[in-house]
């Protein structure tokens, strides 16, 4: 991916010199954005919701290294290019204005609407205040723990992310999450990951518009994204994990599922294309 020395964005947030609660997150969405963010890296998020309200605070003046600043210099650019891709295909597909969302970077924990995030959470979207969090360390565990090698699989996550204040740009997350809070825990389950699959075909959205529109995509990048996209299906975790797979588990899709939606946003290029919920077949 083309990204050095490119424009960054001017909604980031930088917190990762700033002391920040990484403690326990207490019930309602920011309990479900743990426990879902912490299941999607894999990670036993128990320590961080047994830690008590306020607890495991991280003190400031973090060092930032200088993968850190390579990290940020990154996410920003990546960022970037999310926020000129959706602001024309709202204005062409839609004929509508697009408000970007704000990444935080932060370094060992911080605090957002939904909870207290820390490095075990992993990046995640906050619909309450309408920010994607992110540690810099997290670019590490990506390639080093899930076997997810490559900038655009960085990238991908990040557009990921970003895919889902799209869907809460559109009324999508609000309607969702209505429903799921009514429903039997596998039926909420089979919601959440049509979710995900939706922001997984938005984030292959993004990527045919990076590759047509900007030119920023480099030979490679697309089977980046496409192995990040099988690392982290619910069916691949649990097995990693030496767990049977149980598919009424499942919060974010298979592997296969999430390779396939991934690829039909790259193919198609629409927002209807990545309509999740009225698939016959997910």
């Amino acid at each position: 991916m083309k990204w050095q020395g490119r424009r960054g964005s001017d909604n980031i947030e930088d917190r990762r010199r700033m002391g920040g609660g990484g403690g326990a997150v207490t019930g309602g969405v920011g309990l479900i954005a743990v426990l879902l963010i912490g299941y999607f890296l894999g990670i036993d998020v128990t320590p961080l919701l047994n830690g008590g309200a306020g607890g495991g605070a991280i003190q400031g003046d973090a060092e930032i290294t200088e993968a850190d600043q390579r990290a940020a210099e990154f996410v920003s650019v990546t960022l970037a290019d999310t926020e000129q891709i959706w602001t024309d295909i709202f204005q062409n597909e839609l004929g509508r204005a697009y408000t970007p969302t704000t990444l935080v970077l932060f370094k060992g924990g911080t605090q957002s609407a939904c909870g207290g995030a820390s490095a075990q959470s992993g990046p995640f979207y906050c619909p309450l205040d309408k920010k994607v969090y992110l540690d810099t360390d997290f670019f590490a565990t990506l390639s080093q723990r899930l076997g997810a090698n490559g900038d655009f699989a960085a990238a991908y996550v990040v557009a990921h992310e970003v895919g889902h204040h799209v869907q809460d740009e559109l009324g999508i997350l609000e309607k969702t999450t209505a429903i799921r809070q009514q429903s039997s825990a596998d039926e909420a389950n089979r919601i959440s990951v049509m979710v995900e699959l939706q922001a997984d075909c938005f984030s292959g959205v993004w990527a045919r518009y990076a590759a047509e529109k900007l030119g920023t995509l480099e030979q490679g990048d697309i089977q980046e994204a496409v192995n990040a996209a099988a690392q982290i299906g619910d069916d691949t975790l649990q097995r990693n994990a030496g767990q049977r797979p149980v598919p009424d588990s499942f919060t974010h899709g298979t592997s296969e599922q999430r390779q396939r939606w991934l690829a039909t946003g790259y193919k198609a290029g629409t927002i209807q294309a990545c309509d999740t919920f009225a698939a016959g077949d997910l």
